[in-house]
């Protein structure tokens, strides 16, 4: 994994004061994002932890030796596992096919997606400290996504994003708007495995009201929404993690179009320095 930023880019151009992004370089900094998914995850959203992630107070499996790990890191912290204050993971199609399957597959069917001619992204085990909750660092976590998929060529990100509960009549309404206004086309569309599949079409789409159930819906998915991110078909209780999940996607172009802009003026600035 390369220390720079997640596109190669040198550090300083993915800092905000003491933040910056970029990807895990070793295994004890894979180490510090497990931490802090366990804070968040377990300690604070009362995840179910196995025995052995309980007894060494992080969150881990088979996937995270495979792929990359985004972090933001807070260098007024100093070192060490305090220090990471935010954290993505991503998983390409040369780490799934050396794990055997994508992470989302074992809620939903994803070959639609993970048989897209371009280059996937899988994203997942999204988390940031309580204490860093806002514009700055989901900003950073961003352009760290952004830098990413531009170096290597990414035409769709997917993943399993979460909505807060385990009862899907009381997450009626999000769900439904999700399912009614948001579903992807068909010949790109996950749908649940059959023994977890759960309805998301729970309202008829014209009792629905849009503006309560945007704000329903956790910020980080609404953020893929605003990027014309679809969801699959179906949800998929998650007991362990307290969740209720739905599989996101989006394509790209945005992102792509947006950070290649970026990347040319700051290569235009360069040039006339």
């Amino acid at each position: 994994m390369d220390p720079t930023g997640p596109g190669g880019e040198a550090n300083g151009d993915l800092r905000v004061g003491s933040l910056e992004v970029r990807l895990a370089a070793n295994s004890d900094e894979l180490e510090w994002a497990q931490a802090l998914r366990y804070r968040v995850f377990y300690t604070e959203m009362l995840a179910r932890p196995t025995p052995e992630m309980l007894a060494r107070g992080l969150d881990f499996d088979d996937f995270d030796a495979l792929c990359d790990h985004l972090l933001v890191i807070d260098h007024a912290r100093g070192g060490g596992p305090a220090s990471v204050v935010g954290t993505y993971r991503l998983i390409r199609r040369p780490a799934a096919e050396r794990a055997g399957r994508f992470y989302s597959s074992d809620e939903y069917d994803v070959s639609p997606v993970a048989g897209y001619p371009g280059q996937v992204l899988e994203l997942g085990r999204s988390c940031v400290d309580a204490a860093y909750r806002n514009g700055s660092t989901m900003q950073l976590l961003w352009k760290g996504i952004a830098s990413y998929v531009f170096h290597h060529d990414i035409a769709i990100m997917f993943g399993c994003a979460s909505l807060p509960g385990t009862d899907p009549q009381a997450l009626a309404r999000p769900l439904s708007y999700l399912h009614h206004y948001h579903l992807a086309p068909p010949d790109l569309r996950p749908v649940a495995l059959p023994d977890r599949y759960v309805s998301m079409n729970l309202m008829p789409k014209d009792e629905v009201q849009v503006k309560r159930a945007l704000v329903d819906l956790p910020p980080l998915i609404k953020g893929y929404l605003r990027l014309g991110g679809f969801v699959g078909e179906g949800a998929v209780i998650d007991h362990q993690f307290n969740t209720t999940d739905v599989c996101v996607m989006v394509k790209t172009d945005l992102i792509t179009d947006k950070y290649s802009k970026h990347y040319e003026r700051r290569n235009q600035r360069s040039q006339t320095v």
